[in-house]
């Protein structure tokens, strides 16, 4: 293990990183999600179909995968692969991708059945049809994309790592 990698879980920890890296790629999923009118979906969960009862589960789920997220990325057997911050968005874009695939596959077709829908409920999107199931699907890729996203890149710099350009530019990171 390097002196960065261990420095990266020491400085607030993995789990401080999981949940603050969560909720960062959590608010930047949700805002996606919900330009795309698909928050209140989740609210379906807990009984409550709107946008608030939508963020509140959204964001809930959002630190739990954070610190899956970072019990993943903080095994040992990991940490030749985790030593940079490109390296930690690498492991954020995959795990966005994987999220979405699991999500799309039970979750949010539970969310819908729950509702009574056979189809994404999209009427706020002024397209017909398949149209607005197809923006409804790149909304939810792109909103998982973001998550995996952001979450490695806060994960990685809440542990002490920053992209090359600013350890460079600011002499105090460096050190």
């Amino acid at each position: 293990m390097t002196g960065e990698t261990e420095h990266a879980t020491r400085s607030v920890g993995v789990w401080g990183g999981g949940i603050v890296g969560g909720l960062v790629g959590g608010v930047g999923m949700g805002i996606v999600l919900h330009a795309g009118a698909l928050i209140p979906i989740l609210g379906v969960l807990v009984g409550d179909p709107t946008a608030r009862g939508g963020w509140i589960v959204h964001l809930l789920l959002s630190v739990f995968f954070g610190l899956v997220f970072a019990a993943i990325v903080s095994r040992p057997a990991l940490a030749e692969f985790t030593e940079t911050f490109p390296s930690y968005l690498g492991f954020g874009f995959a795990y966005g991708v994987v999220l979405g695939l699991f999500a799309g596959g039970f979750p949010f077709p539970f969310a819908l059945d729950l509702l009574g829908a056979s189809t994404f409920p999209v009427p706020f999107l002024p397209l017909p049809g398949i149209a607005a199931e197809l923006l409804a699907a790149l909304s939810f890729t792109v909103a998982h994309l973001v998550y995996g996203l952001l979450l490695g890149a806060v994960y990685a710099a809440v542990n002490g790592l920053a992209p090359e350009t600013v350890t460079e530019r600011v002499p105090a990171i460096g050190r």
